[in-house]
């Protein structure tokens, strides 16, 4: 705490309010980011499958589908927010604090994730689908063991890529009511002109996404690798 201090004062003071908002931001990451990586992928994988040139083409759903997917994310998350506040509120029973504000991030975030698999799914060879067709493999066969088994590396990249967004709207849910990092970087750092508080979150914001990024990109090269290997084997 002493270093703290000597560092940032103002952070210090604070410093029970700051560690609260770190818990806040990683409860809102977690849910929302689990829940939007399932709804994301399965919504992504539907799109695939069911486009016109897909492995069970159908029309009416991947319309469906491809035009809400296309409106929500259309719309910026704050107005988002806003929008969702009814629905929210029927559903959860508040709109505020870090239990309100999951639903909104899943909808700010599924639609971005979705697309994102969907271009992932997209870059899987045609040959592999066909020969997997002609070995008798059925629709989910070749969900799982090609689409999404070829794609690993390209849906960890996205994976990452999401979940950094994903910090970027948690702080803009912060500046309505949700907490976390970008409530306590306003309220005690920009609202009471304590620039230090304002650094160290950016930092510790900055790190986060290093880190992410990092990992990501390590496990995307060793999954990348390990199919390279495979196709030398064969």
């Amino acid at each position: 705490m002493e270093w703290i201090k000597s560092i940032a004062p103002n952070l210090a003071a604070y410093f029970k309010n700051f560690v609260e908002s770190i818990e806040q931001t990683y409860q809102m990451l977690f849910w929302s980011g689990i829940i939007s990586f399932v709804i994301g992928l399965f919504f992504g994988v539907i799109l695939i499958v069911t486009k016109k040139d897909g492995i069970k083409p159908n029309a009416v759903i991947f319309h469906i589908l491809d035009k809400i997917v296309s409106f929500f994310r259309a719309i910026p998350f704050l107005i988002l927010l806003i929008f969702l506040i009814p629905l929210t509120r029927s559903i959860v029973g508040t709109a505020i604090g870090v239990k309100g504000a999951i639903l909104p991030l899943v909808f700010g975030c599924v639609p971005f994730f979705t697309r994102q698999v969907q271009a992932a799914l997209s870059r899987v060879d045609p040959g592999k689908i066909e020969a997997a067709k002609s070995m008798g493999s059925g629709t989910i066969g070749i969900i799982f063991r090609v689409y999404l088994h070829e794609a690993v590396p390209d849906l960890i990249r996205v994976t990452v890529i999401t979940a950094i967004s994903l910090i970027g709207l948690t702080t803009m849910a912060g500046a309505v009511g949700a907490g976390g990092l970008g409530a306590f970087a306003i309220n005690f750092g920009q609202g009471l002109n304590h620039t230090d508080i304002i650094y160290v979150c950016v930092a510790l914001l900055l790190i986060v996404v290093l880190l992410l990024q990092g990992i990501g990109d390590a496990l995307a090269k060793n999954t990348t690798n390990k199919s390279l290997i495979r196709k030398k084997h064969k």
